[in-house]
């Protein structure tokens, strides 16, 4: 296997099961209500903002990787559109799950070679250094996904 198919694997893992920690973005958010997601335990972030904040890196690395520019700012990564019914975070979900196969599908046909070059621009570093640290970046925030869910459901059993 190649540097590239298992940087995919990864990303596929981390969303979707088989990773060693077996925790995933789709199991922990599979039941989540959109008023779960919506909620927030002060001072934290809700699933709903953590959620949009992965997929929002996701999104704009996608772009690139598609042949489009990089379009990203930090500061409209928690920006997220209001979720006010089931539907509409279903909706939301599928996005995510849908643009997370795109974006593991374009690593892994991405040759080896290519995870060395320039990702956009000097000051961003290389492809393998962006698509790696959207990996951690998305474990480290489904920690928290995980943790503010359990919050949510001992409170709700108060």
């Amino acid at each position: 296997m190649n540097l590239s198919n298992q940087l995919a694997k990864d990303f596929r893992n981390l969303h979707f099961g088989g990773n060693w920690t077996y925790s995933n973005l789709k199991d922990n958010l599979e039941d989540v209500t959109w008023v779960q997601a919506n909620s927030k335990i002060t001072p934290l972030n809700s699933i709903l903002a953590l959620t949009y904040h992965i997929h929002y890196f996701v999104k704009v690395t996608l772009k690139v990787l598609e042949g489009g520019p990089l379009d990203a700012h930090d500061k409209f990564s928690f920006d997220h559109p209001k979720i006010e019914s089931q539907t509409e975070w279903e909706t939301f979900l599928d996005e995510v799950w849908r643009d997370a196969n795109a974006f593991a599908n374009r690593v892994e046909k991405l040759p080896d070679e290519k995870l060395w070059e320039t990702f956009s621009e000097e000051k961003y570093g290389n492809y393998y250094r962006n698509i790696q640290g959207i990996i951690e970046h998305s474990h480290y925030h489904l920690g928290q996904i995980v943790v503010i869910k359990r919050m949510l459901s001992v409170e709700n059993e108060i």
